[in-house]
C-alpha cells in the first residue's frame, strides 16, 4: 500500500511539472486524527494550496459544520486570514469557539460572489496572508486553477466554503476542479453524557477527492478551542482542552 502511495505521489508531482506547478515538497497541517493523517500525502493539509468544504446539506446546521471546519484549520495556520463572503451572516463568536482568534481575521463582504473570487484571488497572491476563505456557491474551473497557482506561488492557503442555496447546487460539487483536496462534512449526534447535557458535537467527514491519495470517510469529535478534531474513541481530558 505505502509502494502505491509512493509511485502516485512521485506521478503526481511530474503532472505538476508538466503543468507548471509547483513541485517542491509540500509543507502540511496535520489534523492530529490518526485516522485521517495517516491518509493524507504528508501527513495532513497541504500548506500553500487550496481546498474546498461544503456541508452535508443546504440547511443551516449544514453550513455551520462546514465554517467550523474550516475555521479550526485555519486557527492551526500561524498569520493573518482573510475572509471574503457575500452574505453577512457569519457568527463570530462561532468561530472563536474553534480556536480561530478574531484578531487575527480580517473580513471582507462582497456585494457578489464575482467580488468574492476577485478579492479571495488578490488574497492568494499576497505573502502577508497566511489563509484565505472564500463563501462561494459556484466555483468556476478557471477561478479554481487561478487559486490553486496563485496559493503555490504566494505559499498562501485557500479554503473554499461552497454554500449551498438549494439542494441543486450541489451538484457542482461533482464538478472538476484543481482544489488539492474536496471535504463534504455533516452534523453527527453529540458525544453522548452520563449525564443529561450536550456532550462534544461530532462530524461525519467524507474526503471526496485528494492528489495523490485515496477518498475516504471518517467520524470524528469537533473542533475544540484549539482547533483540534480527535478521533471519536479517544477521549479527551475537557480541562486540559480549554488551556
Amino acid at each position: 500500500m505505502n509502494t502505491n502511495r509512493t509511485v502516485i505521489a512521485d506521478l503526481q508531482e511530474r503532472i505538476d511539472q508538466i503543468a507548471g506547478g509547483a513541485v517542491r515538497q509540500r509543507k502540511t497541517v496535520p489534523f492530529g486524527v490518526p485516522e485521517i493523517d495517516s491518509r493524507l500525502p504528508g501527513g495532513g493539509l497541504a500548506i500553500g494550496a487550496t481546498h474546498e468544504i461544503a456541508g452535508g446539506g443546504t440547511d443551516v446546521v449544514s453550513g455551520a459544520v462546514s465554517a467550523l471546519f474550516t475555521a479550526g484549520i485555519a486557527a492551526r495556520i500561524p498569520g493573518p486570514v482573510l475572509w471574503c463572503l457575500a452574505r453577512a451572516d457569519l457568527f463570530a463568536p462561532s468561530l472563536v469557539q474553534v480556536g480561530l482568534s478574531m484578531d487575527r481575521v480580517i473580513f471582507v463582504e462582497s456585494k457578489d460572489e464575482e467580488g468574492v473570487i476577485e478579492c479571495a484571488e488578490e488574497g492568494l497572491r499576497y505573502r502577508g496572508v497566511a489563509v484565505v476563505v472564500a463563501e462561494l456557491v459556484r466555483l468556476p474551473m478557471v477561478a479554481s486553477r487561478r487559486f490553486q497557482l496563485a496559493a503555490e506561488q504566494s505559499g498562501a492557503t485557500g479554503l473554499i466554503i461552497r454554500r449551498w442555496r438549494r439542494q441543486q447546487e450541489a451538484t457542482d460539487f461533482g464538478s472538476p476542479t484543481a482544489s488539492m483536496t474536496r471535504w463534504r462534512v455533516s452534523p453527527l449526534p453529540s458525544e453522548p453524557l452520563p449525564v443529561p447535557g450536550i456532550g462534544r458535537p461530532r462530524w461525519f467527514l467524507e474526503l471526496m477527492r485528494v492528489r495523490a491519495a485515496e477518498s475516504f470517510d471518517v467520524e470524528v469529535n469537533a473542533c475544540n478551542a484549539t482547533g483540534h478534531m480527535t478521533s471519536i474513541e479517544e477521549r479527551e481530558d475537557p480541562w486540559r482542552a480549554a488551556l
